[in-house]
């Protein structure tokens, strides 16, 4: 199951980990990504803070977690496949893994349906 944020990352929810990246829409935004800067595997997060920074060739823009928790795995493929984050967003081009620490942290993201209206589809 897939949730979102209103800052356009999704979570892909398995037990009690999530699976993080950046939606189609905000890759669209973004164009072609140049850069990905990672958080450190065991770094503590908040939900809402700054994870990781992707750049593209129009912009830089922050990565936030929708969650809290601990990353316990990124995407090491990023490094030198960067374009699976415009290829692919919402499947290969994840980010990050997070073990949650309060997973009704949840209840606050949008479903597919809310998060189509928040982009205007």
């Amino acid at each position: 199951m897939l949730k979102y944020s209103t800052q356009h990352e999704w979570v892909a929810i398995n037990g009690d980990i999530g699976t993080i990246g950046i939606t189609h829409y905000a890759q669209k935004q973004l164009g072609d990504v140049v850069f990905t800067d990672l958080p450190a595997i065991g770094k503590k997060v908040f939900k809402g803070s700054e994870v990781a920074v992707v750049e593209s060739v129009k912009a830089a823009s922050e990565v936030y977690t929708p969650v809290s928790g601990e990353i316990i795995e990124v995407n090491e493929m990023l490094a030198s496949t960067l374009d699976l984050i415009n290829e692919s967003p919402e499947e290969n081009g994840w980010f990050f893994k997070i073990k949650f620490s309060d997973i009704s942290e949840l209840d606050g993201l949008l479903d597919e349906a809310a998060y189509k209206k928040l982009i205007g589809e």
